[in-house]
């Protein structure tokens, strides 16, 4: 089976996640259907628990609706979920869907917010859209947080053809969006530089899938013992 397979087990772990979100929007069930469904990120992070034992208390950075921490929760994957995000609407749909689950969600600016401590520290493609000067102080406040890893789906803006496709299809989206929204992708040595030196081991491997994006899973773990 190959990296980006669909595992087994994923489709049915995924109707059980969609299903928690029934009180949401049609709208918001078809985006975490289709984020579990067809993102590569979304089989990759659940292979990388697997292949860790689990990762224990997770906190979740740009969490959206929660899809991906209910998914870890689900899959016996996680011990337990704190997940913050900047759009209130989202928090609210992750919060519905959580019900019953040791998860909870919390609106949070992360230029500023604090990070909740845990095993395992996640952020998927949020760093990108925060000022350089931010994305350097949140890798600080994460690597102080995490107690075992750190699990980032980054943007290598040095993947060739990718990474030029890539920024052309984020500078499109900013201009669409009109949020006020980023895109500052810093290199990974960037990234990785301050993890390192808090004593985290670094691993970069595609995580790429079936699209043209130049994305990557850059994963920190401090050494055992």
């Amino acid at each position: 089976m190959s990296a980006s397979a669909t595992p087994p087990g994923h489709l049915g772990l995924t109707r059980k996640v969609v299903a928690r979100y029934a009180g949401a929007s049609h709208f918001a069930r078809n985006f975490v259907r289709g984020k579990l469904l067809t993102d590569p990120a979304s089989v990759a992070i659940l292979r990388l628990a697997a292949a860790r034992g689990g990762f224990g208390e997770v906190t979740d950075l740009g969490c959206g609706r929660g899809q991906v921490g209910l998914s870890l929760l689900l899959a016996g994957l996680a011990t337990r979920v704190a997940g913050l995000d900047l759009d209130p609407g989202k928090i609210a749909d992750a919060d519905r869907a959580a019900a019953g689950l040791p998860a909870r969600f919390a609106v949070a600016d992360l230029c500023a917010a604090a990070v909740p401590a845990a095993e395992t520290v996640l952020i998927f493609d949020v760093l990108l859209q925060l000022p350089a000067a931010a994305q350097q102080a949140l890798l600080a406040r994460m690597a102080a947080a995490a107690r075992r890893r750190i699990v980032i789906r980054a943007f290598d803006p040095a993947r060739g053809w990718r990474s030029t496709v890539g920024v052309a299809m984020e500078r499109l989206g900013c201009r669409i969006r009109r949020d006020g929204s980023t895109f500052r992708p810093l290199p990974l040595d960037t990234l990785a530089a301050p993890l390192a030196t808090a004593g985290f081991h670094i691993s970069v491997t595609p995580c790429w899938g079936w699209t043209p994006l130049p994305n990557v899973m850059l994963v920190a773990e401090r050494p055992c013992g």
